[in-house]
């Protein structure tokens, strides 16, 4: 998700105080894998924003050595490695800046998108600021749009990864729920909280459906985050981080190595 977006966020928030394969069949896949190219696609839960360590020479898009697409490259060496994801990254953002790497040698591409189409950043500064009835009013909204329109948007990324890499194995990687529940925890009302994850779950299950119809891979990271969600004692889940409020609610370097890159690994 955009860090300039949350640079906003951080401005309301200041007002207002005053987001399988396993064991040898896994090794196995991986190992196919790695005898191609690996493209890393995607928004900033790809490219690792919240994880720290970034490449200078990533610019904006924020792309960190800690990453779960630069940890995966590192340990299985595939013969090439495109790492494209870049923070604030939406469907049309895949579509013109992160496809060209894609060719027929192509053996494994992973992906996380759709967040910021539905308008990530905006739900969490409603209902970091606001109301309960104002943010589940809001999250309502994204909801309708991952309902309506983000089908077709995905559709449209999926085909072009198909007709660039027809030979790759395409692993689409969900997002996290962000609230463990039950717990005595500041910040969000527990109503807020569960309206959250309710659209955690939404979006992943209509990413699945997508992701599914084109015979990729889908990777649910929310078994591998459970236990580890913000509220939690051990969370891998930027909350608000007042020393880089564009890291908020993004995944922290344990989130990439110990959410995000056992997925792939099992998926790959």
């Amino acid at each position: 998700m955009r860090r300039s977006r949350l640079t906003g966020f951080v401005t309301s928030l200041l007002l207002a105080a005053g987001l399988g394969l396993t064991g040898a069949a896994s090794a196995q896949a991986s190992s196919t894998a790695a005898t191609g190219g690996y493209v890393a696609l995607g928004d900033s839960y790809s490219s690792g924003v919240g994880a720290g360590s970034y490449l200078s020479s990533s610019g904006a898009c924020d792309r960190s050595t800690k990453a779960y697409p630069y940890l995966w490259n590192a340990a299985h060496s595939p013969s090439s490695f495109a790492f494209n994801a870049c923070s604030g990254a939406k469907t049309d953002d895949v579509l013109a800046n992160q496809l060209g790497s894609l060719n027929s040698s192509t053996s494994l591409v992973s992906l996380t998108i759709g967040g910021n189409d539905a308008g990530f950043a905006d739900v969490m500064t409603t209902c970091v600021t606001s109301s309960d009835s104002t943010c589940l009013s809001r999250i309502n909204t994204a909801r309708a749009y991952v309902a309506n329109t983000l089908p077709g948007k995905l559709d449209t990324v999926y085909n072009a990864i198909s007709a660039k890499a027809p030979s790759a194995r395409v692993v689409v990687i969900g997002y996290p729920r962000f609230y463990l529940l039950g717990q005595t925890c500041l910040g969000l009302s527990e109503t807020k909280r569960s309206a959250i994850n309710d659209a955690a779950d939404y979006m992943d299950n209509t990413i699945k459906a997508r992701a599914t119809a084109h015979n990729f891979v889908f990777g649910d990271v929310r078994t591998t985050f459970s236990g580890h969600e913000i509220c939690s004692g051990d969370s891998w889940l930027h909350s608000v981080n007042w020393l880089d409020i564009g890291e908020s609610y993004h995944p922290t370097a344990s989130g990439q190595s110990g959410g995000y890159l056992p997925v792939l690994n099992n998926a790959a």
